[in-house]
């Protein structure tokens, strides 16, 4: 350590207290001074560099004080920019893994981001890190946990300006690429473009488009040559450069070429499509691939930039967020987030958990409760004493476990990246085969044509245009189709992940059922009267189950009279007079304490809990009358989904964070027989992980903020539009209308995009594999068959055109759920 290093420290109490810690600290080997500041309750300590922060922790510990919120330093990370596939991947983890005291390095593509590992005493430094990224072909930049924010915003940024480049060149690629090919495939029609004049204008409106928007290809093909390695940049490279190439030369030298009077062919219009084509895919990957870290943005949203801090005086002071430490005494009022966990130290009022629990109900909290940063202050003031704040809060290790968990799926996988490792130095070795011994065949000008055809022929089969579109177009219909059915699928990964699916696991609460209580029942021997009275006390209150109350009353056609003299209790009950009666409706501890006897209903209220309902007691004038009770109804389509799910060989599961009497209640009303109630939202993810430990491929359906982890565990995370955006968006499905009756059309789509993947690549592979070999001339001198680039071009238009009108298919999917 340079900088001197500042610790806070807990537990003193007296001047003895900082002599100790002081004592403990100058023991330390290569600490040259310590000051202890007991009104600040921190240590600031010079040492020598190499000093262990730990060291320190643990002499501050030994002497019997603690450091609150320190913990050990973690992993380097590495905020990464310039990566587009799994082919990048391995190279930024092979070269950090190359650094030396580099332990274990992996990268994330989805977020961009890399964690390095370090060996015990590595020397190895960040700036040595980034050197070795830049080395191979990307940018990096060092970041730590307390800077993941500025990390985020400057990765948002890099990913705008991409998208907004690769839009900047799919346009003038279309603008250029479109007129050629009219005139390309017109033949001369056009008046003016046959001849010399013609051939030109192709050259002319080709060679900006591979020059400048495709240069972007060439030099990612560049990269991944120099680290020997091939991917699909390989491909749209070697086919469009060849492409180019030739049809240049043909046109500058056509005498080179020809053979006899007819002029050599060119292939302008080949190189220019492939690229725009290729252009409009990565665009559309870039979109897809900037909404997973909305999730993320979300939750780190939901923390307030600034706090109300108490000074030691009880002055309230503005500070960041990020300075609040443990220990310090913030105030938060109503409409207000809380900016960190902590206990309530004064007040009483409800607060908003849902971005944690899920649940709609906001939960009652008094002195000695505690509350999570990032929840909605909706009733009182509180005074709250800081217990976790910065990167130790629930909410940041909500964002972490996002983050880990997208991170922990499979890298965006594209089979042709796999393939074309072995496949392009294939064909590229045919091709020059083929040049070689056409050429020693006829060592003359007009055998050098024949080779140079053979040498394109073959590389134009194997144009990867059909092999390049046999995903995206199918994705494209499928997605597309799917938006018009109210399904969301972000990309092909989703597609090909969403089709595999065995299990799912559905949450309850606005997935199952609405997410809006209703009244569900009165108990009582005059219920009207009882419903009247409750519902004009609770007509005062914003609380949701009073909201419940009151409208199933005016459902009723009942008249509320007014209410005089209202008090209310946070999670206990409320009180007011009505035509002079005292009412009180609340909990039965609530009651008791007042000395009213809900014994008599007791049995009704244990009743109604099994049924998953809530009861809620009504006294009048000191004595119970009866209960009412609200519930939370499954949603009318939830039992057909259920069986639907079962029809297509599907487990189904209910997991929630809802007491078991209600969970068991909705799942007997829907059908599900397996049920796992009371779980947490970190919890919710490792019952996800637990059912993919069985070998199962699970889908997770779910809501709320509180289910972006098991969203993002799961193999397929899916989210029901009515839900908040932050689900919507860890998650990799959304059911934008139609709740979840649009599950099943969900997981049909992405079975029958998958089937028309496969026949696409299929037909892609069958089309090249078959033409290479009779393009190189391989059965020429037997059969006389021979491929020209004009047929080899054709080949690969019938397969690209195969490809999409397979594609096209999907179209008509699911006709009768429009």
């Amino acid at each position: 350590m340079t900088d001197p290093t500042s610790l806070p420290i807990g537990g003193m109490s007296c001047a003895s207290c900082v002599v100790r810690v002081e004592r403990a600290l100058t023991q330390v080997p290569g600490v040259t001074a310590a000051h202890v500041d007991f009104a600040t309750a921190r240590a600031t300590v010079a040492a020598d560099p190499g000093t262990d922060e730990a060291a320190l922790v643990r002499a501050i510990e030994d002497a019997g004080y603690r450091v609150p919120g320190w913990a050990p330093p973690g992993p380097t990370e590495l905020a990464i920019q310039g990566m587009t596939c799994a082919a990048c991947v391995r190279r930024v983890e092979g070269a950090l893994r190359g650094v030396p005291g580099v332990a274990d390095a992996a990268v994330n593509l989805a977020l961009g981001r890399a964690t390095v590992t370090l060996a015990p005493g590595a020397t190895a430094r960040a700036a040595d890190l980034v050197a070795a990224v830049e080395g191979a072909g990307y940018h990096a930049q060092a970041t730590t946990p307390d800077r993941r924010t500025e990390a985020r915003v400057a990765a948002a940024a890099a990913e705008a300006a991409d998208r907004k480049a690769l839009a900047r060149a799919l346009l003038g690629a279309a603008l250029l690429t479109v007129p050629l090919l009219v005139i390309a495939m017109s033949h001369g029609a056009i008046p003016g473009t046959s001849g010399a004049f013609g051939r030109w204008l192709q050259l002319a409106l080709a060679t900006p488009v591979v020059l400048g928007p495709g240069r972007r290809f060439f030099r990612l093909a560049w990269v991944a040559l120099r680290h020997r390695t091939a991917d699909m940049n390989t491909l749209v490279a070697i086919g469009t450069g060849s492409a180019w190439l030739y049809s240049t030369l043909a046109v500058v030298a056509p005498d080179l070429l020809a053979t006899g009077d007819m002029a050599p062919h060119i292939y302008f219009e080949a190189a220019a499509a492939i690229i725009m084509f290729v252009l409009l895919g990565k665009l559309l990957e870039a979109r897809a691939r900037g909404r997973l870290s909305d999730a993320v943005r979300g939750l780190v949203a939901l923390q307030p930039p600034t706090a109300r801090r108490l000074d030691p005086g009880g002055a309230e002071v503005q500070v960041p967020t990020d300075a609040l430490r443990p220990g310090d005494r913030v105030v938060v009022r109503p409409g207000e987030r809380l900016p960190a966990d902590g206990l309530v130290l004064e007040g009483r009022s409800a607060v908003d958990e849902s971005m944690l629990t899920g649940e709609s109900l906001p939960v009652d909290k008094a002195p000695g409760d505690a509350v999570v940063g990032g929840t909605l202050n909706q009733g009182g003031a509180l005074h709250i004493e800081v217990e976790h704040a910065g990167t130790q809060s629930a909410l940041a290790r909500l964002v972490e476990a996002v983050e880990q968990a997208q991170g922990a799926k499979a890298a965006i996988a594209r089979l042709a990246d796999v393939v074309s490792a072995w496949f392009v130095p294939i064909v590229v070795g045919i091709a020059l085969l083929a040049f070689v011994v056409w050429w020693a065949v006829d060592p003359t000008t007009g055998g050098l044509a024949v080779a140079i055809e053979r040498f394109v022929a073959v590389l134009v089969i194997a144009c990867p245009c059909a092999l390049g579109l046999a995903t995206p177009a199918a994705v494209a219909v499928g997605t597309g189709r799917g938006a018009d059915l109210g399904v969301l699928i972000k990309g092909g990964a989703a597609l090909e992940a969403t089709s595999r699916i065995d299990a799912v696991l559905l949450d309850k609460t606005g997935t199952l059922t609405t997410g809006r209580p209703t009244l569900a029942e009165v108990v009582g021997a005059e219920a009207d009267e009882i419903l009247t009275l409750a519902a004009a006390v609770e007509a005062l209150s914003e609380h949701p189950i009073a909201q419940a109350i009151v409208a199933g009353a005016r459902d009723r056609g009942l008249t509320l009279p007014p209410v005089v003299d209202f008090t209310s209790e946070a999670g206990r009950g409320i009180s007011g007079v009505v035509a002079g009666q005292r009412v009180q409706v609340g909990t039965a501890r609530w009651l008791g304490e007042l000395g009213v006897d809900a014994a008599p209903f007791e049995a009704e209220a244990a009743r109604l809990a099994d049924q998953g309902r809530t009861p809620v007691f009504v006294a009048v004038d000191g004595a119970v009358q009866g209960l009412v009770a609200v519930f939370d109804p499954p949603t009318p389509e939830a039992a057909g989904v259920v069986a639907t799910l079962k029809a297509m060989g599907l487990e189904v599961a209910m997991v929630t964070g809802d007491r078991a009497g209600t969970a068991r209640a909705v799942a007997d009303a829907v059908g599900i027989d397996r049920v796992y109630a009371e779980v947490r939202p970190e919890a919710k993810a490792a019952r996800v992980a637990e059912e993919q430990a069985r070998g199962r491929r699970v889908a997770m359906v779910g809501d709320g903020v509180n289910d972006a982890p098991a969203l993002a565990t799961a193999d397929i995370g899916v989210a029901i539009g009515s839900g908040t955006d932050i689900a919507m968006a860890a998650a990799d499905v959304g059911l934008l209308r139609g709740g979840v009756a649009a599950l099943p059309v969900a997981l049909q789509l992405a079975r029958a995009t998958l089937r028309t993947i496969r026949q696409n690549l299929f037909w892609a592979f069958a089309y090249n594999s078959l033409g290479i070999p009779i393009a190189a001339g391989l059965f020429f001198p037997w059969t006389g068959w021979q491929l020209s680039p004009v047929l080899a071009s054709a080949a690969m238009s019938l397969s690209s055109v195969s490809v999409l009108l397979n594609s096209l298919r999907l179209r008509r999917f699911g006709a009768h759920h429009a």
